[in-house]
Formats: structure tokens, C-alpha cells, sequence
């Protein structure tokens, strides 16, 4: 049986599809990645010790082209040591090669270590949907919630594979290749550092003014997946209103502010490179400039400006990676800020301390002057009692608003009560654990919930000791079986996008997992809304012989089918007004004869 809810309509509860953001925190939100990560830190010492192995290694290398260079440089005069030569480039060759090696290796751990930790975050994210209350889901779109799974998620894997290995590297090349140069000539060292201190500072500013739209970006990309969610599964709805230019053009105003947020965050960005590139060709021009001048007075061979050469190279190149690498930190921390934002949120209360259990169900379910309300200042229920007995048929009846559904989600623990208590067999539900709530209910929905696998597994779902025999006479009480036998794989027909169902069918097939599901107590909201008449008929029939020693609350769309309830609660503006069987009520005069008559009046007209 599925235990789906669908939450309150829009409207439903204050506050619903809008989400308070928080002030952009770079720091903090890259120091949550590092503590997830903190399972992954002796794999990531690793990569990182290979990635100084590896720099190392290039690092070494200028200072051999500079000692060949002298050589060929001595030789042109007398005879070039070739033995020497070769020597020297045998020995770059295999640092060179060891470096490749190293950095393969390295490369090859840090993509194991960002699917493992985008698989964790993954399944963090899933885990706590689960543990969320549903008023987490009144306040924000269904699409916003995915984009953490899919968007920011890989966001973070993809910074985790490449940006941490380029930034290890370059910080470390970097650092190594202003120490070669000190160590080779201070005074050209110097020159050099002077030029890229510019570039650095540069960087830095560019980083602190495009962060906020980093973050910007990634909440526009969330509210335009929720959009795209709510149009997409109510494509009908917007095909009838022919409502296709609106939605069009409020596709267009979400595409535009995510346009315009990724055109100034990449813009800004995008400045990095050029002038990265910019101050390392300048440091280029100044080293040789004042080498050549070194050179000419004797303070300096050949070798070293070609050495020199190299390391300025060495020296720019990692700003550059840097500048990339902090562009794709940037996003990452965006990423972060929403994931872990999302993971911190409040959640269902912890029930390990209840030890108290419900197995043997008789029935009994009262309501003592419960309470409710999504806000405090916005009452659902105001004070709503009832008692109903073991094996009762309970029908709840009112306009819409009136708070039935309401009273359901509350009898379930999908909402907590504000006030008052709902006892089940002398039980209170605030004393059992929402598992042992949840056993004790089949539950149908108006809003139907099939997922993509066979029949025979949307009718059993959840449930491992159902046999096939089950499943068949489920189907044959709501009248499905034969539908389904006319199809060529029968019950392992799997639903899916190229096999579709009618609302009806869908409707039906809700209706059977309950019978299945063959739990003590039964709620059905709206269950035979989308089948016609006749269909109605029968599933009443089936419902009412499912509903024989057990306690049923049925919320009613037409009234001429209560009419066998044994109890009926007429609820106006979130109170109980009026209770009793149907001839009883209909004697009153009172508001349930006003709704049963419209109804008819209704039809009439």
C-alpha cells in the first residue's frame, strides 16, 4: 500500500513556495565539503603527496635544460660533451615520465573519491527527504528539491575530481618555482614576482565581486527545475486554458534571471584567464629583458635565462589554474551552501525513546478538542472531538476548506497536532512511533501515485508477503482483472511512459493495493473521484465488504453514496457541527441537509 501524501494546494500553507535565503558564505560552506569529506581525507593525503611528488619532479627539470644548455653553450667553441648530453637527458625523460605517472595515478583516486562522495551526498539528500516533515515541502517546489540531487551534487563531484588536484598543484608549483628562482638568481627572481603580484591581486578582487552570483546561479537554476517539474506534470491543465504563451513567458523571466546571473558571474570570471595569461606574458618579457642585460654584464650564463624561461612559465601557469580552479569553487560553494542548508534542516522528531506499540488493533479512535494549524496565526481545526467505535464506517463530510484532509493527515501523524490529543484504542498517537501510526492504515488518495515498474509490483508495493492469488482477487473486487488479463504480459505489464493509464485505471489500481495492503484501519480520501458511476458502484461494494470489522473513515465527494455510514461528521470551518446517521441528520434540517439537497439541486440544473 502506498503511504504517499499529497501536500496542501497552493494556498494550503502560509508561506508555500517561497524559501528565505541566506547571506553567501564562501568559508564556511567549503569547510562543511572538507568535514563531509573527512572519510576520504587519508585517500585525499595521498593525492596530494603525489601531487608534490609530481611538481617536484617538473620543478627539477628547468634546472637540467639550463645545465645542458651551458654545456652546448662551452661546446660551440671546443666539443660538445654528447656523453654529458645524453646523461642529462636520459635523466629528464624519467622524472618527466615518473611525473606523468604520478599524476595519472593521483587523478585516477580523486575521480573514485568524488563519485563515492557525490553517490554519499546523493543518498544523504534521499535519506533526509525522508526524515523531513511534509510542511518542508509546503514552503518549496518539488523541482527546487531534485536540483540538489542532480545539480548540485555533480556540481560538487565534478569541483571534488578536478579543481582540488589543480589547486594542490598549483599552489605547490607555485610556491616550488619562486624558491628555484630565488635559488637560481634573486635579482630576475624578483623582477618576476613583481609582475604576477598584479595578476594575483586582480584575482582576488575579481573572486570577492562574482561570488554572489555564483550563489544567485544556483538558485535560479532551482526555482527554473521547479518550474519545469510543475509545468511539465500539468501539461494538460495548461493546454486546456491554452495558458501557453503565460507559461511561456514565465519560462522566459526565470530563463532571464538565470541568464542574467550566469552572464555576470561568468563574465567576471572569464576576466581571470586573460589577464592571468596578460601578466604571465609580461613576466615572460621581463625576465628575458633583464636577463639579457645579466647576461651581458657577466653576472649570469645563457643557461640561466633559458632555465628562467621555464620557471616563469612554472611560476604564471598556476595563477591561471588557480583563477579556473577558484571559478569552479566558486560554484561549489553555492552548491554546498544549498546541500548543506538543505541537510541542516529541522527534522522529524526522534521517537527511539517510544516504546509503546500498537499490534492488535480493536478500532477505537477518538478525537479529544484537537487542534491545528500550519502557522500560528492560520487555525485549520479549532476544536474537534469525536468518538468512533471499533468497526464503525465513518464519513466526513463539508465544503471544501472545511478541513477533512486535514483531519486525516492529523489521524496519520503526517502533521502534528497543535493541540489536543487522537487516541487510538485508548492509545494516544503522540506515544507511538509514526511506522507503527502508518501500519495501522490502508490509505487511497484522490491524487493516484503509480511508479514505473510491472502491475503486480505498483498493487503489492511495500509489501513482500503478498502472493499473486492476493494480488488477482484484489484486482478482481475492483474490477481490473479482466483489463489486465487482456494485456499480453498480464500482470507484469510494466508502466512506464509507452503505457499509459487512464485516471480510472490508475485509480483503480490505488484501490487494490489497499485491499492488499489489508490493514486494520482504512482511510479513503476521495477515493472514487476520477471513475464513473457504475465503476463507483462496484468499488462501493468492494470497499464496503474490505470495511466489515474494521474502522473506515471515508471522505465523501458525493453524498448520495454515505448514505450506509454509520457515522457521519458534517465539519464547517474546522469543527465538527453537526454528527449522526444520514436519515437523523437529514431530519435535523441543518447544514448536512443544506449540502445533500444542493448537491441534488445541483444536478438538476
Amino acid at each position: 500500500m502506498s503511504k504517499g501524501f499529497t501536500p496542501p494546494a497552493p494556498g494550503g500553507a502560509p508561506g508555500e513556495g517561497t524559501v528565505t535565503e541566506k547571506p553567501n558564505d564562501f568559508t564556511g560552506s567549503i569547510k562543511k565539503l572538507i568535514h563531509y569529506c573527512r572519510s576520504f581525507m587519508p585517500a585525499i593525503v595521498v593525492c596530494v603527496i603525489l601531487t608534490i611528488v609530481a611538481s617536484i619532479f617538473s620543478l627539477i627539470g628547468p634546472n637540467k635544460l639550463s645545465e645542458i644548455t651551458d654545456l652546448i653553450t662551452s661546446g660551440m667553441t671546443s666539443k660538445i660533451d654528447l656523453q654529458a648530453v645524453m646523461k642529462i637527458g636520459v635523466f629528464l625523460a624519467v622524472i618527466y615520465s615518473a611525473s606523468w605517472v604520478l599524476s595519472y595515478i593521483q587523478g585516477f583516486i580523486m575521480a573514485t573519491i568524488s563519485q563515492k562522495a557525490t553517490r554519499s551526498l546523493r543518498s544523504d539528500i534521499v535519506n533526509k527527504i525522508n526524515r523531513l516533515p511534509l510542511s518542508y515541502f509546503d514552503k518549496r517546489s518539488y523541482g527546487d528539491t531534485q536540483s540538489l540531487v542532480t545539480n548540485d551534487a555533480d556540481t560538487i563531484g565534478t569541483s571534488l575530481n578536478q579543481s582540488l588536484s589543480s589547486m594542490t598543484s598549483g599552489i605547490f608549483m607555485f610556491i616550488g618555482s619562486l624558491i628555484m628562482m630565488l635559488y637560481t638568481n634573486w635579482i630576475m627572481a624578483l623582477c618576476g614576482l613583481a609582475s604576477t603580484l598584479i595578476g594575483f591581486a586582480l584575482m582576488l578582487l575579481i573572486v570577492s565581486k562574482s561570488q554572489k552570483y555564483f550563489a544567485e546561479q544556483q538558485r535560479e537554476l532551482g526555482r527554473l527545475n521547479g518550474h519545469i517539474e510543475e509545468i511539465y506534470a500539468g501539461q494538460a491543465v495548461v493546454k486546456a486554458y491554452n495558458a501557453e504563451k503565460q507559461e511561456k513567458s514565465t519560462f522566459s523571466k526565470l530563463n532571464g534571471g538565470l541568464a542574467d546571473c550566469v552572464l555576470k558571474s561568468q563574465f567576471l570570471s572569464g576576466l581571470m584567464m586573460p589577464i592571468m595569461t596578460f601578466i604571465g606574458n609580461l613576466a615572460y618579457v621581463v625576465v628575458c629583458v633583464v636577463g639579457a642585460v645579466l647576461a651581458l654584464k657577466g653576472m649570469i650564463s645563457f643557461g640561466v635565462i633559458v632555465a628562467f624561461m621555464v620557471y616563469i612559465r612554472l611560476f604564471t601557469q598556476p595563477l591561471s589554474t588557480l583563477a579556473q580552479a577558484t571559478t569552479t569553487l566558486q560554484s561549489t560553494a553555492a552548491a554546498c551552501e544549498r546541500i548543506f542548508g538543505f541537510l541542516d534542516e529541522e527534522e522529524l522528531s526522534d521517537e527511539s525513546d517510544k516504546t509503546e506499540r500498537i499490534d492488535d488493533v480493536k478500532g477505537d479512535v477518538s478525537f479529544d478538542h484537537v487542534r491545528f494549524g500550519y502557522s500560528k496565526d492560520r487555525i485549520i481545526i479549532n476544536d474537534f472531538t469525536a468518538d468512533i467505535k471499533s468497526g464503525q464506517k465513518v464519513t466526513i463530510v463539508g465544503p471544501t476548506g472545511a478541513g477533512k484532509t486535514t483531519m486525516v493527515n492529523l489521524l496519520m501523524r503526517f502533521y502534528e497536532v497543535s493541540g489536543g490529543v487522537i487516541y487510538i484504542d485508548g492509545v494516544s498517537t503522540e506515544n507511538l512511533k509514526r511506522e507503527n501510526v502508518h501500519d495501522l492504515f490502508g490509505m487511497v488518495l484522490q491524487d493516484t501515485w503509480i511508479f514505473e515498474g510491472t502491475i503486480k509490483e505498483n498493487i503489492a508495493y511495500c509489501k513482500e508477503d503478498i502472493t499473486d492469488e492476493d494480488v488477482v482477487a484484489a484486482c478482481k473486487n475492483v474490477g481490473l482483472h479482466h483489463f489486465i488479463k487482456a494485456l499480453p504480459k498480464g500482470y507484469d505489464t510494466v508502466i512506464n511512459d509507452e503505457f499509459a493509464l487512464s485516471s480510472g485505471q490508475k485509480q483503480l489500481m490505488t484501490i487494490a493495493r489497499a485491499m492488499v495492503d489489508n490493514a486494520p484501519l482504512l482511510i479513503l480520501d476521495k477515493a472514487t473521484s476520477s471513475v464513473d458511476t457504475r465503476t463507483e458502484i462496484m468499488i462501493q461494494k468492494a470497499m464496503d465488504k474490505l470495511s466489515e470489522g474494521r474502522t473506515s473513515f471515508v471522505i465523501a465527494h458525493r453524498l448520495s453514496t454515505i448514505k450506509d455510514a454509520d457515522l457521519i461528521l458534517v465539519m464547517r470551518d474546522g469543527d465538527v457541527v453537526e454528527s449522526g446517521g444520514h436519515e437523523e441528520l437529514l431530519a435535523k434540517g441543518g447544514f448536512y441537509a443544506d449540502l445533500y439537497n444542493s448537491q441534488f439541486d445541483t444536478q438538476a440544473v
